[in-house]
Order: structure tokens, then sequence, then C-alpha cells
């Protein structure tokens, strides 16, 4: 497919007479892993919410979200999810009172994803061997790296043709926390398209292939991994500081 698989143009979000997020253009190629970094505030999960279609309180949003071509931006966000955009945010997005058996169940492969590929559960257990081991135990009895694990899993079973992730890192040991986002490498390796939103951005760049940089709402920079690593604005960002 020539074009974008994810593609935003002229994305502003307001919260009253207060302009959260405003975005010029933001594509995101096929079976490509791009982070987007930024202190505290920056607006980035503002933005994954915004191209999910969905939002905390009312905010007035404006702009074109494209999935392969097809604007999308006037269906609400189940209708996005059934397109195949699918968003993961901090909350991990699992039944804690379902076991992890029930949980994969429950994102069975939707009948509409015709050409997109939902993970089996085979699949997914060999994917996080961990989960397999715990099929059994509610949701809410998991670790906290086990739950982000079957939070993915869960959206992974759903045929996403574009996935989106929203600080997939936070409160994970360091150990977890690279083997979440190397397993998310390999899935863009063998085809996924994935927005990746992080704080961690010490974690973020050995994995991803383009970075963006993500300052009150707008994007300051944006360009491959190797280039972007070096801008002085992302050392600020190491530290938490505004660029």
């Amino acid at each position: 497919m020539s074009g974008p698989v994810l593609e935003a143009e002229g994305l502003e979000v307001r919260y009253g007479g207060n302009l959260a997020l405003s975005v010029d253009r933001l594509a995101i190629a096929e079976g490509e892993l791009v982070g987007v970094v930024g202190a505290n505030g920056a607006g980035k999960s503002t933005l994954v919410n915004a191209l999910a279609g969905w939002s905390r309180g009312e905010p007035k949003a404006s702009g074109t979200v494209r999935l392969d071509g097809r604007d999308v931006s006037a269906l609400r966000t189940p209708d996005r999810v059934k397109a195949g955009l699918l968003l993961i945010p901090e909350s991990r997005l699992i039944f804690a009172t379902l076991t992890v058996d029930e949980n994969l169940a429950h994102a069975a492969h939707p009948r509409h994803a015709q050409g997109r590929r939902a993970w089996s559960t085979d699949e997914i257990f060999d994917l996080f061997p961990n989960l397999a081991s715990r099929r059994g135990h509610l949701g809410g009895q998991l670790s906290g790296g086990e739950r982000q694990m079957l939070g993915i899993a869960r959206a992974l079973r759903l045929a996403p043709r574009a996935l989106m992730l929203d600080e997939p890192s936070i409160g994970l040991a360091p150990r977890l926390v690279s083997t979440v986002l190397e397993t998310i490498r390999a899935l863009v390796d063998d085809g996924l398209t994935v927005l990746l939103v992080e704080q961690n951005v010490k974690a973020t760049i050995p994995v991803v292939d383009r970075l963006v940089l993500l300052e009150r709402g707008r994007i300051l920079a944006q360009g491959p991994t190797a280039q972007m690593q070096d801008d002085p604005r992302i050392a600020e960002a190491y530290l938490g500081g505004s660029a």
C-alpha cells in the first residue's frame, strides 16, 4: 500500500477556549514504529485520544484522521476500532474480574475484519509465555507487566490495522519495560503499524524507527531516530524539561 496507514491533518483539540493540541500533519507508514515523546503535559495522550476519537471531558476536536486513506474523522470510537484503529490507554483496557482466557475470548476475531490479521490465542501465548501460565487467573490478580501484556494481547485479537499505545511503561520495573517495548518492536517487524506514546525517552529510542517531539500540543521536530536522538530538544525531553 503506497499511502500511510494512519494519517492526521489539521488535527486540533480545544477544551473550552484553550487549545490543547494542534498538529498540522502526522503520518505513519505500514510496518513502522513511531514514538511520540515529550515532557509531562506535552499533549501526548491528547494526540492518541483524538486519533481514537475518545477523550475525557468534552473537547472540541477538528481536523482529518485517515486509516488506509479512508476518512474516519466522523466515526465514533467503537467504529474506529471496527475499522482497525485501536488504542491501548494507560489503564490497559482489560477486565479485572475476568480470567486471562476470558479476556482473550471477549476480544474474539471481529467478523468484519476481512484482510486483517487477528492473532490466535496460541500465537498470543507464544508471544507472552507469562500469560500462558496465568491463563486461569483474574485480570486483577496479574502484575503490572502482565496486565500490560494482556492489554496488548486483547488488541491483537481484534485485528488491528494500526495500534496506538499510551505510556505502556508506566508503573513497570525497568526489566519489564524493555520486555514490553521489545515485544512491540517484534510485532512491528512482523508487519504491524504502531504509534507509541512514551515519556520514557531513553527506553523508546532503541526500538522506534522515527521520533516525534511534542511540546505544548505541537510537533516541534520529527525524523528518523538516528537523527533525532542527537537533537538538543530530545536531550531536554530525557530530563523531563520543556523544549
